[in-house]
């Protein structure tokens, strides 16, 4: 799992530089359409998840897709209220839903729906249009 895991992190690290190039608000400047951006929340997502005697741990590194400087820094001031509502989701998760492929996709759309919720109630617009999993381990 060792060898997995420095695979996937090698892999992931070009793709954070990226994101972190990219961003900007050039084109809100000349009319354009706003410069999509990704907030990574940094640091990652880490908690204990489901139940029974053995205990289970999940790491989840995610960015959030935001269109526009405006929208970018919003989401930023509400990225403690953020964290929070994606640890309290993934503690609630069972070994089914943190298992397979299909079930984490699920989960993602679950935390992007939970994320845009609560944006929608302090801000009045989801501001958020996706979710990413650069990384989730479970163990």
């Amino acid at each position: 799992m060792k060898a997995w895991f420095v695979v996937v992190m090698a892999l992931s690290l070009p793709f954070a530089a990226l994101a972190n190039e990219e961003g900007g608000g050039e084109g809100e400047k000349e009319g354009k359409e706003p410069a999509v951006a990704y907030i990574s929340l940094v640091p990652a997502l880490v908690g204990n998840y489901g139940t029974g005697p053995r205990l289970k741990v999940f790491k989840a590194d995610i960015a959030l897709q935001v269109k526009g400087s405006e929208a970018e820094a919003k989401v930023e001031h509400h990225e403690p209220l953020i964290r929070n509502q994606l640890v309290m989701l993934f503690s609630q998760q069972t070994d089914d839903a943190m298992g397979n492929v299909e079930s984490k996709e699920k989960l993602r759309q679950e935390a992007l729906k939970q994320v845009q919720d609560v944006l929608t109630q302090e801000e009045g617009k989801p501001l958020v249009d996706d979710l990413l999993f650069n990384n989730l381990i479970v163990q």
